[in-house]
């Protein structure tokens, strides 16, 4: 989502702004005596540096799951109207008559990127080519600042990388405003070998690309797309388990309840080409109410509605991007300003309903008609994940009002699941022993 607290318009727009018109000053890395023997690895992110970058991500990603979840509002979307017309983006910049590889190669503030990308003929190709735009997300100098000299990573991690800072299709400011995913160079065979999506935002820091890249200047025109400069170097994104993992101050009571059922175990099983996951937090699981989350993690047959209730979190096969959908048998299709779908779940196909709304650059999720998404589109390898305002339960098949707006009942809670439940054979499903 584009916003999820109300957000100033002002600072939206200075996103977009240019305090300075040399786009590019940033302080380079000094030389050193031994600068003539580096070689091309040299400039590329060491293993400590990729986890540096991705404790960036995770802190901006926690923070931002944290203030939806305390602040979540509707937000008028006629606040935003005005940040979408043409005249908040004559940025000065005229479309240059170079390509985006000659102007990176050019400027003294994109030179660490640019030795990367000379190492690889077909990226160079592609930077060079003009049969279609592209967008650039550049680090610039400063982004690689941080890297150590040592445990450098091989050439294909590198490659991806830099296919990962690539966007396809020409995305300038006011694209990125109005847009929430875009693919990449970067194919992955998790997403059967379609592209791998980067996620921009918009809030009062700015411009950010996958939760902590900031863009620090945008609209560098060039002949064959445009390029955009950021802070930090654009990791690829590792695989749903692990994303969920580094976030344990979001997502502890989904990891034990993982642990509890053994799911980890269950979800190896399940053969899937990209992945769409409705991850509850932490705070979305408290709203079942202390008899609910009692009766699911404390009891051998609650256990069992609890592991249901994970399946139903799951679409398999199918990525469902808030403006984009992956799916194995097509070449993926782009989402229109309002869409429903259906899609079937590992809970024995059961489908959720997601409504997706868009007006302008506002976009507005929901499951089933009443959940609200409050984090979308943390893109992954294998598939992506969406946050949920409240834990999503299956409606009921003929009766009573499907939403749930507060604390749920066991009985009620039963009721929704007991067709998938194997209940035979149960023990007593309280314990006295302390």
């Amino acid at each position: 989502m584009k916003a999820i607290a109300a957000i100033s318009c002002m600072a939206l727009a200075n996103a977009f702004i240019l305090p300075d018109p040399k786009i590019f000053e940033q302080s380079a890395i000094k030389n050193d005596e031994y600068r003539h023997r580096r070689s091309w690895w040299d400039h590329v992110p060491s293993k400590d540096t990729i986890v540096n970058t991705v404790e960036d991500g995770v802190d901006s990603l926690s923070s931002h799951i944290q203030n939806a979840l305390h602040a979540f509002e509707d937000t008028d979307e006629e606040k935003f109207d005005h940040l979408f017309e043409e005249e908040m983006f004559n940025d000065g910049h005229d479309t240059s008559d170079k390509t985006i590889y000659e102007l990176i190669t050019e400027s003294e503030y994109t030179t660490k990127f640019a030795k990367l990308v000379s190492e690889y003929d077909d990226i160079v190709e592609v930077l060079k080519g003009t049969k279609y735009n592209k967008t650039l997300f550049v680090p610039t100098d400063q982004a690689f600042e941080r890297l150590p000299k040592h445990h450098k990573p091989n050439k294909e991690f590198v490659e991806a990388i830099l296919k990962y800072h690539i966007g396809l299709g020409y995305y300038d400011a006011k694209r990125v405003l109005r847009t929430h995913t875009l693919p990449t160079l970067l194919k992955s065979k998790w997403l059967g070998d379609k592209p791998q999506r980067l996620r921009t935002s918009v809030g009062l820091g700015g411009v950010r690309v996958n939760f902590y890249a900031r863009v620090v200047a945008v609209n560098i025109r060039a002949k064959n797309g445009v390029i955009h400069a950021v802070n930090s170097l654009i990791i690829p994104p590792p695989l749903v388990g692990r994303e969920l993992t580094l976030l344990p101050s979001q997502f502890s009571t989904l990891l034990l309840a993982y642990e509890k059922t053994d799911f980890v175990k269950y979800i190896h099983g399940v053969k899937s080409t990209g992945t769409t996951v409705f991850a509850p937090s932490n705070r979305a699981f408290a709203r079942l109410g202390p008899k609910a989350n009692a009766f699911l993690f404390n009891s051998p047959l609650g256990l069992k509605y609890l592991k249901a209730l994970l399946k139903y979190q799951i679409v398999a096969n199918t990525t469902l991007y808030s403006d984009a959908l992956y799916r194995p048998d097509d070449k993926g299709a782009q989402a229109n300003e309002h869409v429903h779908v259906d899609l079937p779940t590992l809970l024995d196909g059961k489908n959720i309903a997601v409504d997706v709304a868009t007006w302008g650059g506002y976009t507005r999720v929901k499951l089933n008609g009443y959940i609200p998404i409050v984090v979308a589109d943390a893109v992954a390898k294998n598939g992506v994940i969406h946050v949920p305002g409240r834990v999503p339960i299956p409606p009921h098949k003929h009766h009573k009002a499907d939403d749930v707006d507060g604390e749920i009942s066991v009985e009620d809670l039963k009721e929704r699941l007991s067709e998938f439940v194997d209940q035979k054979d149960e023990k007593p499903e309280w314990s006295a022993e302390l």
